[in-house]
Formats: C-alpha cells, structure tokens, sequence
C-alpha cells in the first residue's frame, strides 16, 4: 500500500508568496497621487515587470520584482523590497523598493 502522496494524481500546493495589486504598490510606495493615476499608467502599457510588459492594473507584484517605467521625464528601474500595508508618509514609501538606476549625485564618489 502507497503511502500519502506518492500515488498518481497527487499535487504538491506550489509556494506562493505574498502579492499586491500593481497599481496599490505604485500609489502605496508614492509613485502616483492617486491609485486610479497608477491604473491609468498600467493600462497604457509602459510598465514593465521583471521586463514584461503589464496592462493589467491587478497585475500581482511581490518582493524582488522589479518595475520599469516613465516617471517625470525619466525611467524609473525599481526593485520591490516590501509589500506595505498602507499609503504611509514618505519616508515609509522609500523603504518599499530600491531605486536600481538613481542619478549618479546620490552616489558618493570614494576618497
């Protein structure tokens, strides 16, 4: 007699990890004013993630992707460091992802 899943037909519950909602990530780490602004950038597809193209505003983000997309005349190269639980201050939104392409002022040259 087989023991529990060793049988034909069995299936293993894949890992998953926690997601979010693009379009909350982008308005909870303050890319966008608003979460309907967010949506509305998702749709015209020019946001990618881990280099896929998205119009899909629920599309599910977790930690370690990374989003590339235009923001004031840039493009922004962002890696989600954490999911959040709310549209916090500022200084919260900064610790929700790491800026991949920052501009070369912010690095400090070596002495």
């Amino acid at each position: 007699m087989a023991g529990p899943g060793s049988g034909k037909g069995t299936k293993t519950a894949p890992l998953q990890r926690p997601t979010l909602r693009l379009d909350k990530w982008l308005w909870q780490a303050r890319f966008f004013k608003t979460r309907a602004l967010a949506a509305e950038m998702v749709e015209t597809g020019h946001l990618r993630v881990n280099g896929q193209r998205s119009r899909k505003p629920g599309h599910a983000v977790a930690v370690g992707d990374v989003l590339t997309f235009p923001q004031g005349g840039r493009i922004r190269l962002v890696r989600v460091l954490s999911l959040g639980e709310r549209r916090g201050p500022a200084t919260e939104a900064q610790e929700m992802y790491l800026d991949l392409d920052a501009p070369a002022a912010a690095v400090s040259p070596l002495e």
